[in-house]
């Protein structure tokens, strides 16, 4: 009776985690990371800025593969709506006499007023470029982004434009990284698990029909524009969202090094090597990637840009020979040992 009850008990705690998007390994690999902050070596605080750097490439690569996995648009202008959440959190924040504004308002809730400002703007942008298709929607999408960065480079009084602006951190003077990482890793779930949720909804129907075949989704009944705008919205939000911790926790803004377009490249290279339409596997690739970038970033300085040239070599290959990322090779993996393990028992 006890194994029963046990059984179905753990049918029961498998199908919750389903439901929010996660297997039975996944979720032990997120107990790990929460642990791994107090394991050495992984307590160093480079090592742990590192880390905070990998979940917020990841929770970047989960938004982006939102709209380029469901949707089929590539959003060139990703890292613009990420800088204009920073900017707009880290303006709000200010009491210095260099920029014009001086509110000092908490960066807590200026990161969700960034989020919001970022979303308004991915709204007006979903409502003229997503009546466009493919390549024509992914263009105006990067001439906005290019036109944004522009604007916050030229706007010199509220943003010190290339000079840079420095906003105030979310957490007190010494407080460490630690505190920092869990901060950005609640963020990584929350975007997750909330756009995790929204495509198995009917919502997450329409754009995989959208995505697949764009006339046949239209022919069945369903509103391709709106259904876009509101992927795009979505995404656009929590782009400008994670922008906002950026801006309080790396304490440094610049249009070029948040704002360019080979900013969205890198989290295009990794939602596309995880695994276009998964959404995890971009979060399964970015720690490691981060670690491996960080790590020749310190022994190969007199090669700046090596990443981009390694984020491309690694896009080729996926895309010639495994178009469906890691997260195909996992489910093809994961195949292969479920049906070997049903024929022995056999």
């Amino acid at each position: 009776m006890n194994d029963k009850t046990n059984t179905n008990a753990w049918q029961r705690f498998v199908a919750l985690l389903q439901r929010v998007g996660f297997s039975p390994l996944g979720f032990f690999l997120l107990i790990v990371l929460l642990v791994l902050p107090y394991v050495p070596p992984f307590d160093q605080e480079h090592i742990l800025r590192w880390m905070i750097t990998g979940a917020f490439l990841a929770a970047q690569s989960v938004a982006f593969d939102f709209t380029a996995g469901y949707i089929n648009v590539v959003n060139f202008g990703f890292a613009a709506l990420l800088g204009l959440g920073a900017y707009t959190s880290g303006i709000l924040a200010n009491t210095r006499p260099t920029i014009i504004p001086q509110l000092g308002i908490s960066p807590w809730i200026g990161i969700w007023v960034g989020a919001i400002v970022a979303g308004l703007i991915g709204l007006l942008l979903g409502m003229l470029t997503l009546r466009l298709r493919g390549i024509f929607a992914a263009v105006m999408a990067w001439f906005v982004g290019i036109a944004l960065m522009g604007i916050v480079n030229n706007m010199t009084e509220w943003t010190r434009g290339p000079l840079g602006m420095a906003p105030p951190s979310l957490l007190a003077r010494g407080a460490g990284n630690r505190p920092y990482f869990y901060i950005i890793l609640g963020m990584l779930l929350v975007v997750y698990i909330t756009l995790k949720l929204i495509t198995k909804s009917n919502y997450g129907l329409a754009f995989r029909a959208i995505g697949q075949n764009f006339d046949a989704a239209r022919a069945s009944g369903i509103n391709p524009t709106k259904y876009r705008v509101f992927n795009f919205t979505v995404s656009a939000f929590f782009a400008g969202w994670l922008g906002g911790f950026y801006a309080h926790y790396f304490g440094s803004l610049t249009p070029q090094t948040l704002m360019h377009t080979s900013k969205t490249v890198e989290v295009l290279a990794i939602a596309y090597i995880g695994g276009r339409g998964s959404l995890w596997g971009g979060i399964a690739v970015a720690f490691p990637f981060v670690f491996f970038i960080e790590y020749l970033r310190s022994n190969l300085t007199e090669l700046p840009g090596l990443h981009l040239v390694i984020y491309g070599i690694l896009m080729i290959l996926v895309m010639v020979y495994y178009p469906a990322g890691f997260s195909g090779f996992f489910d093809w993996i994961k195949g292969k040992l479920t049906g070997f393990f049903a024929r022995s028992k056999a």
